[in-house]
């Protein structure tokens, strides 16, 4: 075989491999991040944009110290938690108002930092891209209620929505003290 042939199937195996590596790292972004990854796609409107978006929000997340919450605490909030839905009926807006509240305490508790909404929703979705979505929903019910556009309806939603992320960062709390 002509020497061209051999660098030729050299540059075709080096390429293959590249692309495999990619896919391999997409399908693992995809794995990891589940219908936070196909939203990324969809804003980002490119998909290498939005895996490099995916890779540096975990490269920000692990400079983070998340943290479990203790068992006082944890009760503490579930109570609270408790406090406020049952205030539904009466206050749904003011309700609202207390789970946004509520799951940002959380959310400080834990260790995320609390500036930019966006960006905490970003960081927010490396643990728990199954809910964050929800919470988004929800954060938009809460400026539209903040605005008294929002009915009951919407205020019932968010505040489920609200429920899933509280859920979770409660939750994650046993997971990770396990873990350690």
């Amino acid at each position: 075989m002509a020497t061209w042939a051999w660098i030729l199937i050299i540059v075709v195996l080096i390429a293959l491999g590249v692309l495999a590596l990619r896919q391999r790292r997409a399908a693992a972004l995809r794995r990891r991040f589940g219908p936070e990854y196909e939203r990324a796609v969809e804003v980002q409107e490119d998909r290498r944009a939005a895996e490099a978006e995916l890779r540096e929000r975990e490269k920000q997340h692990a400079l983070l110290d998340i943290r479990p919450l203790p068992e006082d605490t944890r009760e503490r909030f579930a109570l609270e938690w408790l406090d406020l839905q049952e205030h539904f009926v009466d206050e749904p807006s003011d309700a609202v108002m207390a789970a946004d509240r509520l799951v940002y305490i959380v959310m400080d508790a834990r260790g995320y930092p609390m500036g930019d909404f966006d960006t905490q929703a970003g960081l927010v979705s490396v643990d728990h891209p199954q809910v964050v979505e929800n919470y988004r929903i929800a954060h938009g019910i809460h400026g539209r209620a903040l605005a008294r556009q929002a009915s009951t309806e919407d205020l019932r939603e968010a505040l489920l929505r609200y429920r899933s992320l509280f859920d979770e960062l409660l939750r994650a709390s046993d997971d990770e003290a396990a873990q350690r």
